[in-house]
């Protein structure tokens, strides 16, 4: 699969995750896909389990991408996981393997304000938003 077919499936999934289609959002994994969290030491494997994992998730979710960059195998999407309202910024990194995800690992954190010490110096981005 070339790189401009990897980003549509990509938009696929997210849009999926989005609109939570949990078939079409679980269609990118391979059947002995992994995914990871690193920050809660969580391992999740199989395609089955990542999507059960994700449907049992009490909480209502949005999905708002701000950039998918990758080639080849190794893609990254950078974007705002919003539950109940509450935005989360999350990196996700998918490794294909015949043009299916193998392995997934998201990196999630919370939004904070500048430090003061450098308040002067910045400038906000759009749609962040302070803690």
């Amino acid at each position: 699969m070339d790189d401009r077919a990897l980003q549509v499936e990509l938009k696929r999934h997210w849009d999926a995750s989005d609109a939570g289609d949990f078939k079409v959002e679980h269609e990118i994994y391979r059947e002995d896909a992994v995914l990871d969290y690193p920050q809660s030491g969580e391992r999740i494997r199989g395609r089955q389990n990542i999507q059960e994992s994700r449907f049992v998730q009490p909480n209502k979710k949005r999905f708002t991408v701000r950039r998918i960059v990758g080639s080849g195998n190794l893609w990254v999407t950078e974007f705002v996981l919003t539950y109940d309202g509450k935005p989360s910024y999350v990196v996700s990194i998918m490794e294909f393997q015949e043009g299916l995800v193998g392995h997934e690992t998201q990196y999630f954190t919370d939004g904070f304000d500048p430090a003061p010490s450098r308040a002067h110096l910045v400038e906000r981005l759009n749609g962040t938003t302070p803690s």
